[in-house]
């Protein structure tokens, strides 16, 4: 199956949920995608003693699942794209939702 993840937080014990599940996804062999918006562009780095959301993001890349950011949320926050998150627009976030069987919102 095809999943598509939209992000739009940065709340700890829900983004690191979301990371949980992409990457359970992707290890059950789901194709997954994740698209950050609002402040979930803020997830990498995010780091807390319970939920640590970016050890969560890299365990998801390592499985080989692809992350989108938002260009306008990571400008507007004056954060750069990343390896792990590059510049999308609107009509990549669109194109992941065609392009799922099945959408997630966190």
């Amino acid at each position: 199956m095809k999943i598509g993840i939209i992000l739009e937080t940065k709340e700890y014990e829900k983004a690191w949920n979301a990371f949980r599940f992409a990457t359970t996804a992707k290890k059950e062999g789901h194709e997954v995608k994740v698209f950050l918006m609002g402040e979930a562009v803020e997830c990498e780095g995010l780091t807390h003693e319970k939920y640590n959301v970016d050890a969560q993001m890299k365990l998801y890349v390592a499985e080989g699942g692809e992350i989108l950011a938002c260009g306008t949320c990571l400008k507007s926050r004056n954060l750069s794209e990343t390896e792990a998150c590059p510049i999308s627009t609107m009509v990549d976030c669109v194109n992941v939702v065609v392009w799922a069987d099945r959408v997630v919102t966190f």
